[in-house]
């Protein structure tokens, strides 16, 4: 048993989460585009690398889709509510935070 489940049914958490990462991440990616524009968000795009533990919230079910709810809501919350662009979220998404002015 892996958290109280049998492995089967723990498997097909994981496999639902990732499913759902997967149908969250490509709806903001294109929600983004549609805002910014592909070749805008190529040319402002940092070298920002992945935190270390970002690869590890596969393995836990739901964890990939709940940080990308948590990048929507701080596009929506800190970004858009302050009157700055989803370009602006764009940079500080993926610059590292040395460079940004939104700390």
């Amino acid at each position: 048993m892996i958290g109280g489940m049998y492995e089967q049914n723990f498997m097909a958490y994981v496999i639902l989460g990732l499913i759902l990462n997967f149908l969250f991440s490509i709806l903001f990616g294109l929600y983004l585009s549609k805002n910014i524009g592909v070749e805008e968000m190529i040319l402002s795009k940092g070298e920002k690398d992945q935190a270390w533990w970002m690869p590890l919230t596969l393995i836990i079910p739901f964890a990939k889709m709940l940080v990308t709810l948590y990048r929507v809501a701080i596009l929506q919350i800190y970004f858009l509510n302050q009157g700055l662009t989803h370009k602006d979220f764009w940079v500080y998404l993926t610059s590292d935070q040395e460079s940004n002015e939104f700390h």
